[in-house]
């Protein structure tokens, strides 16, 4: 096995090549069709190697346990309600979100590729899990885009002034591509702290930052169990009220302009499924008269850089840098995957009729 010491225990180090054929193989094994498969495990992988462990492999347990309340639908795919043109309405279903949002990108990059513009409203997606992937996918296809999403039904986060959960960790994302170099991609929750990492935090036993949560009191707290235990607390939004105003407007834009849905009374899921719905405006750089951008870009990113640096900053990095260093080191040295979340992907595995044999041959380390 091999594995490193932290300071509460053991991390499992996994080779992201063997970690994605476990993943694929799982989703296989429960039912998906080897595509579908390969692209839940192409953007969980991706998450963990890009540093992003709450939107990573750490989700399969609760995927699971989506489909066994017959919420997460296997096999589905992305189809066009409305095509108005320069807008298209797209039904997830309840899909696989790796899915069905991989496929309503590629539909607004193509409508964008003709027209200059395209706003696409997903709605009704399972889990579409780190937002950055989508922005990413743009990226790769020439496109400038930004991304308001929901997580609908599924209140984490108080209202400024609030004690009580009534947002989602509604994240936004934006993405410029620069030919020949990494884009730039800016992918933030608006609550202070993804719910996703409380979730790894409290696996691990560790604290989260202070001023991130506050328990069913409305106490500020930096224990994850206030959310993950009853009676739970909630999140905070970043920034004050204007994390919880970006909040909001991701939660009209994302949930109401789809004709998916917003959180409210009647629309609280009471089970295991994650839906979101995201609003995408996708845009081709050469529609605009702007034959220098790249170049105006790049000083400004020369301006940032050459900046002098604050005491114990060794670089000034730019939107979607952490991430790229992050994917360099881990595919260098393996993914760490804490004991809890092994052990849950391993028991899932199992669920799902996998043997441990067959889960140490693909993973390369024991199943937990």
């Amino acid at each position: 096995m091999n594995a490193k010491d932290t300071s509460t225990g053991t991390e499992i180090l996994i080779d992201a090549s063997r970690l994605h054929a476990l993943v694929s193989a799982l989703w296989e094994q429960a039912g998906s069709e080897p595509t579908e498969a390969r692209l839940v495990a192409d953007h969980l992988v991706q998450a963990n190697l890009s540093g992003h462990d709450s939107h990573g492999v750490g989700m399969i347990p609760r995927y699971l346990r989506s489909l066994q309340d017959g919420e997460l639908k296997l096999n589905m795919h992305a189809r066009i309600a409305r095509d108005a043109g320069a807008v298209l309405t797209v039904e997830g279903g309840r899909g696989f979100g790796q899915v069905v949002a991989h496929e309503a990108m590629q539909a607004g990059i193509a409508r964008a590729g003709q027209l200059g513009i395209c706003a696409v409203g997903l709605r009704n997606a399972h889990h579409i899990g780190r937002i950055g992937h989508w922005a990413e996918q743009c990226a790769q296809a020439g496109m400038v885009s930004f991304h308001f999403v929901n997580v609908a039904g599924d209140p984490l986060v108080a209202a400024f002034g609030g004690i009580d959960a009534r947002i989602g960790t509604n994240p936004f994302c934006a993405a410029f591509p620069r030919a020949g170099k990494p884009p730039l991609v800016l992918d933030f929750a608006t609550s202070r702290i993804a719910f996703g990492k409380t979730r790894v935090a409290y696996n691990k036993g560790h604290q989260v930052p202070p001023d991130s949560l506050i328990d069913h009191t409305g106490q500020p707290s930096n224990e994850p169990r206030v959310v993950h235990e009853d009676p739970r607390g909630s999140l905070l939004p970043f920034g004050g009220h204007k994390g919880y105003g970006m909040a909001a407007m991701c939660e009209i834009f994302a949930g109401a302009l789809s004709g998916g849905f917003t959180t409210h009374d009647g629309t609280l899921m009471t089970n295991s499924a994650i839906i979101n719905c995201m609003m995408s405006v996708i845009v081709s750089p050469t529609a605009f008269d702007a034959p220098d951008a790249e170049g105006e870009a790049d000083a400004f990113i020369a301006w940032l850089k050459a900046s002098r640096r604050a005491q114990g900053v060794d670089e000034v990095l730019l939107p979607g840098e952490p991430e790229l260093a992050r994917r360099a080191e881990r595919s260098a040295h393996g993914t760490p995957v804490d004991k809890a979340t092994w052990k849950q992907i391993s028991d899932t595995a199992r669920a799902v009729g996998m043997t441990d044999a067959r889960i140490g041959e693909l993973a390369g380390v024991a199943a937990g």
